[in-house]
């Protein structure tokens, strides 16, 4: 059986990915830079593969060491699971976490459920709310770890990537409207912005029928058959389908969630929740049922009834 890797070793890669540097990765795991360089050449021996490229000063992972650090993040969240469980002096607290509600019903069951089962002691506050509103609690330390549009914040750690759709409900036919109605975000949110460009891009006609920051109002007028969104592929519901350029829609650039830490970031509960996430997203398998794209048979589809003119005003 062949020998299992060194956990101290993936922890000191970790650190060297994280931090960004060598130098610092020792600080982080307090050893020298030459034992840190010495450690990730046995790491390499080891797997017989080359996990930084050097460029002059600067390293950053290869192809065979991006592979690697989804194992060692789940590897090192395992092992600080598993001593969390036997740990009498476990870590207490609570810790604040933020996030759109267009992220939640997807990202926060794994979340939650990984997070509580290591850390039982520890009280989980959440809240949702717009990207814009969280980078402001978080940089006014009312927040400890806030997931947000990554457009939103420059300073976010990008923790994923996700295609941005086009949807509209799988039993109406609202997208072939001749001006297409749309529900979307309001003016500051970056979705809204693609949506629109790509709309007149390809010079489609449309007009904003429903505006929110509530993802509840956005997905309800989409499955109700009143208006077509743009949404994340983790926002996607039962009961839509995604619009390509099969029914005359541009594709659109990917979503990405950005992760950010506020000014409390150094407490070891802020440090556990922030490591569950990351293995919680990495995790994160592709929808059971992934949307449909063809078209209904003629015989099932539905038109809505058109709103009064005065819900079209409607602002939430």
């Amino acid at each position: 059986m062949a020998a299992p890797l060194d956990l101290d070793q993936l922890r000191t890669f970790v650190a060297i990915v994280d931090t960004g540097s060598f130098t610092r990765a020792a600080d982080e795991v307090f050893k020298t830079q030459s034992a840190v360089s010495m450690q990730m050449r046995k790491l390499e021996d080891r797997l017989g593969v080359q996990l930084f490229e050097r460029t002059g000063r600067n390293v950053r992972l290869s192809d065979e060491g991006s592979r690697l650090l989804i194992y060692a993040r789940k590897m090192m969240s395992l092992s600080i699971e598993a001593l969390s469980a036997f740990d009498e002096e476990q870590i207490e607290g609570h810790v604040r976490i933020g996030l759109p509600d267009d992220y939640a019903e997807r990202l926060l069951p794994e979340i939650m459920a990984r997070f509580s089962r290591s850390n039982p002691k520890v009280e989980l506050q959440i809240a949702c709310e717009p990207s814009i509103n969280l980078i402001e609690h978080v940089e006014k330390g009312h927040l400890d770890v806030a997931l947000v549009c990554v457009s939103r914040s420059a300073q976010a750690e990008i923790v994923r990537r996700e295609p941005l759709h086009f949807v509209t409900s799988a039993a109406h036919d609202v997208h072939l409207e001749p001006v297409l109605p749309l529900a979307i975000g309001r003016s500051d949110c970056q979705w809204r912005t693609q949506c629109i460009d790509a709309l007149k891009a390809i010079g489609r006609p449309h007009r904003i029928l429903f505006t929110s920051w509530s993802a509840t109002i956005v997905t309800s007028a989409v499955l109700s058959g009143l208006a077509v969104s743009v949404l994340p592929e983790c926002a996607l519901r039962s009961g839509m389908r995604v619009l390509g350029e099969a029914d005359g829609f541009p594709t659109l650039p990917d979503a990405e969630i950005g992760m950010l830490r506020g000014k409390t970031s150094d407490k070891p509960v802020i440090d556990a929740l922030v490591s569950h996430i990351r293995d919680s997203l990495e995790n994160l398998a592709q929808p059971a049922e992934p949307p449909a794209t063809r078209r209904l048979p003629e015989a099932r589809v539905i038109r809505a009834p058109r709103p009064r003119p005065s819900m079209a005003a409607a602002g939430w």
